[in-house]
C-alpha cells in the first residue's frame, strides 16, 4: 500500500450497458446504457424513482442487475461482489460505526482485510493519520461519531470510503443530511478532493444545483431511462426535450402552433417566433431571464416585487401566464400593479406529446 493517499492514477474506466432491473412488478432500470472516463466526475440527476440510487448500487454490487452487463476498469462485475470490486461507497446518512473512534473508523476496511494483503498496524496507523490529514480533521482520531458535527462525519465517511485506494468512489446523496451553508461549502472541497486524487466519481443527487456546481457531466434520469448525458452547460442550454428543460432550472411554458417556420402563440399573444420544430401542435418553453421587461406600457401586469439584497424577483402575469424574472435591484424597476411590455430573447420549441 502506498502511504500517501494523494496519489494519482487511481481513476477507472466505467461502463454499463442495457442494465434492466425490476422489483417485483415494479421497473427499476429499464435498459440504461452510460460511460463513465477515468478521471470523470458524473453526476446522476433525477426525481425521486428515477433509478438513480438503483444504478448506483448496481455498480458497488450491493443489487444485481436482472439483465445487461457493468464493466469496472475493463473488468466484468458479472458476479463480482462489493467487497471484490474495488470501489469506495459513501452514503447520505455516513453509516459509522458509533462504539468506534473516528480513527477506528476509517481504519476498519484496512484491519479487516485477509491476512496475506493486510498491512502492519503500523503502517495502517501512518496510512490513516494521513487522510485524517488529507480530510482536514486530523485533531478528531480520538473522537467517537456522536462527538463531532455532520460535516465532519460526512469527512469520516469519505475518509473510510478512500482508505483502500479505490479507483472508483460512489457518492449517494452524500450531504443530504446537512445544512444549506455546509453542503455548499463541502461539495467544493470534495470537488478539488477529487481532481488532487485522480479519481473517477458517481454521485446521486436530486439537486439541480448540486449537480450543476460539481459535475463533468450529468446524467438526467426518469422512470428508469436515461433522459439526456451531457455538460451543465449544454444540458442547461440544448436540453432535448421539455422534461429536461424544465428540470434543470425554472421554465416558462407556452402552447403554441408552428407554422412554416414559427412558433405562433394564440394566448398569450406574442410575436412569432423562428424555431426548427416541425410543424404542428407543439410546446414552446422559455427561461425567465430569456423575457426581457419593456420600459414601455404593455399588456403584462407587475403583480409583485421581492427584493433580496442585491436582486430583484418581479411576479408578472400575462394573460393566464404567471410567472418570475429576476432583476438586479439596482434597476429602475417597475412598480406592483404597473403594466409593462415584454419581449422573448430566445425559446426553444418541441413537439407537443400526442400531437
Amino acid at each position: 500500500m502506498a502511504d500517501r493517499p494523494s496519489r494519482r492514477g487511481l481513476a477507472v474506466k466505467v461502463d454499463v450497458r442495457d442494465i434492466r432491473k425490476s422489483f417485483g412488478v415494479t421497473p427499476a432500470l429499464n435498459g440504461i446504457s452510460l460511460s463513465v472516463a477515468d478521471g470523470e466526475f458524473l453526476a446522476l440527476l433525477g426525481p425521486s424513482g428515477s433509478g438513480k440510487t438503483s444504478l448506483l448500487r448496481m455498480l458497488a454490487g450491493l443489487e444485481f442487475p436482472d439483465a445487461g452487463e457493468i464493466a469496472i476498469g475493463g473488468r466484468s462485475m458479472h458476479g463480482v461482489p462489493a467487497r471484490e470490486r474495488g470501489i469506495g461507497f459513501v452514503f447520505q446518512h455516513y453509516a459509522l460505526f458509533r462504539h468506534m473512534t473516528v480513527e477506528r473508523n476509517v481504519a476498519f476496511g484496512l484491519e479487516v482485510r485477509p491476512r496475506q494483503r493486510r498491512d502492519s498496524a503500523a503502517q495502517i496507523r501512518a496510512h490513516v493519520r494521513s487522510l485524517l490529514e488529507l480530510m482536514e480533521i486530523g485533531d478528531l482520531a480520538g473522537r467517537y461519531p456522536e462527538q463531532i458535527s455532520g460535516g465532519q462525519r460526512q469527512r469520516v465517511a469519505l475518509a473510510r470510503a478512500l482508505a483502500t485506494q479505490p479507483g472508483l468512489l460512489l457518492l449517494d446523496e452524500p450531504f443530504g443530511a446537512l445544512d444549506a451553508k455546509v453542503r455548499k461549502n463541502l461539495r467544493v472541497w470534495l470537488r478539488g478532493l477529487h481532481n488532487r486524487l485522480g479519481l473517477t466519481s458517481v454521485f446521486v443527487t436530486h439537486d439541480q444545483a448540486e449537480a450543476m456546481e460539481m459535475a463533468d457531466r450529468i446524467a438526467v434520469l426518469r422512470a428508469g431511462r436515461i433522459e439526456q448525458v451531457d455538460t451543465p452547460d449544454r444540458l442547461y442550454a440544448e436540453p432535448t426535450n421539455p422534461f429536461v428543460h424544465e428540470f434543470l432550472g425554472e421554465s416558462v411554458r407556452l402552447d403554441c402552433e408552428v407554422r412554416d417556420g414559427m412558433a405562433c402563440f394564440a394566448e398569450p399573444r406574442l410575436p412569432p417566433l423562428p424555431t426548427g420544430c416541425r410543424e404542428g401542435h407543439a410546446v414552446a418553453l422559455i427561461r425567465p431571464h430569456e423575457i426581457e421587461l419593456l420600459r414601455t406600457p404593455g399588456p403584462a401586469c407587475v403583480e409583485a416585487v421581492h427584493l433580496s439584497g442585491p436582486t430583484a424577483r418581479l411576479r408578472i402575469t400575462l394573460g393566464p401566464l404567471a410567472f418570475e424574472v429576476i432583476r438586479s435591484a439596482a434597476e429602475c424597476l417597475p412598480a406592483v400593479g404597473q403594466g409593462v411590455g415584454v419581449r422573448v430573447s430566445k425559446v426553444q420549441v418541441f413537439p407537443r406529446a400526442g400531437g
